[in-house]
């Protein structure tokens, strides 16, 4: 019997949620308020009490989230904004589009998360080069799991850093009983249609304790518009969430809790059956994973590509989360300032995902375990 595996099956989850979906992007087409429309702030709401932060702005993407926070920030030329070099680009990019230095620091070898320790010896080493002043910290919770925040918030208190979580593939989350959201000054989304909680098209929000800094995203998102639409207050972008995007995401969280479950037992199955073949992730301690990815190590480079070129003839589609970290891609080496990055370098050669979603069969997590351990002898 042949099974059939999709990486990701959006077909399949918006047939499950069919008649909210509907019911939901009916009522936009009937008030045609398009633009911030009453669904923007019911998906606030909503998103806030899911998270336990007192305030939350939605955008119109998790790279724009992560830019209007920085823009707060009035982060700019001349300031070192740290961060892991094994991520998406999204985080590294929007520093150099404000004019910012981004600082690569390298991650732990099991969780993928940015080293505390290395975090620590990259500030030391740029406050002695005095070139940069060290201004911020954009923590990413990688693959689904949460980052040390505790060992990340104690740092960047000491040497007074703004902190900025990037929850991109994690939003759902939790860490030490609490959901992300709340770890740091400020929390970046995304709902990139891939992502655990995703959007049928760009879509992001911001999360933060701060009223002033909430009232500040909702200014910078719009324009930097005042109080009316035609008061400008400072130089901002369009940067709003479309209603219909807010309607998919409303209909989306009715089932959001059901599918982080689902996606925690497809990922207890491959740590179970998998487990002696292949390096499977290791969990945060007292933490739960929105498992927007489950990645495996091979021993090496020659090893992954046998595995995943013997997945793909049996059926089992994979994909590669990073190729490349960041501090070695050409649009970042300019910037870099040498510093060795060796875990970074590694995981690049060895990853790679296997599907996780929440509309695997069964069969078909049974196949893609039968499939791997075939591939790896």
């Amino acid at each position: 019997m042949t099974v059939s595996v999709a990486f990701l099956d959006l077909k399949a989850q918006q047939a499950r949620i069919q008649p909210e979906l509907r019911r939901r992007l009916d009522a936009v087409l009937a008030h045609c308020q398009f633009v911030l429309g009453p669904e923007v702030a019911e998906l606030e709401a909503e998103l806030a009490a899911f998270c336990g932060a007192t305030h939350c702005v939605s955008v119109s993407s998790g790279t724009d989230a992560l830019q209007i926070a920085l823009m707060a920030e009035e982060i700019g030329r001349g300031d070192a904004v740290f961060l892991p070099a094994f991520t998406y680009t999204a985080t590294a990019e929007v520093p150099l589009l404000l004019g910012a230095t981004p600082v690569f620091v390298d991650v732990d070898p099991r969780t993928f998360q940015i080293d505390p320790a290395h975090l620590e010896s990259r500030i030391a080493e740029v406050r002695a080069a005095g070139k940069l002043r060290p201004r911020a910290l954009i923590g990413v919770d990688l693959f689904g799991q949460p980052a040390d925040w505790p060992a990340l918030s104690h740092i960047a208190g000491r040497e007074g850093l703004f902190t900025l979580d990037d929850c991109a593939q994690s939003f759902g989350a939790t860490y030490r009983g609490r959901p992300l959201g709340c770890a740091a000054d400020a929390t970046a989304t995304s709902f990139f249609p891939s992502k655990p909680l995703g959007a049928y098209g760009d879509g992001g929000a911001l999360f933060t304790e701060s009223a002033a800094r909430a009232a500040l995203y909702r200014s910078l998102r719009t324009h930097g518009e005042g109080t009316t639409r035609y008061e400008v207050l400072r130089t901002g972008m369009n940067g709003r969430l479309d209603s219909i995007q807010a309607a998919v995401l409303l209909a989306k969280l009715t089932v959001f809790r059901e599918e982080i479950a689902i996606r925690e037992h497809i990922a207890r199955t491959y740590d179970q059956r998998l487990g002696n073949a292949v390096t499977t992730p290791e969990r945060v301690p007292d933490s739960t994973s929105a498992w927007a990815i489950y990645a495996i190590l091979l021993p090496d480079g020659a090893a992954r590509e046998r595995v995943q070129a013997s997945l793909k003839q049996s059926g089992v589609p994979t994909a590669i989360y990073y190729p490349r970290p960041l501090h070695l891609q050409p649009a970042y080496r300019d910037h870099h300032d040498g510093a060795a990055l060796p875990v970074s370098e590694d995981l690049a050669t060895r990853i790679l995902a296997l599907p996780i979603h929440p509309d695997l069969t069964e069969a078909a997590v049974a196949h893609i375990c039968d499939s791997v351990l075939a591939a790896v002898g």
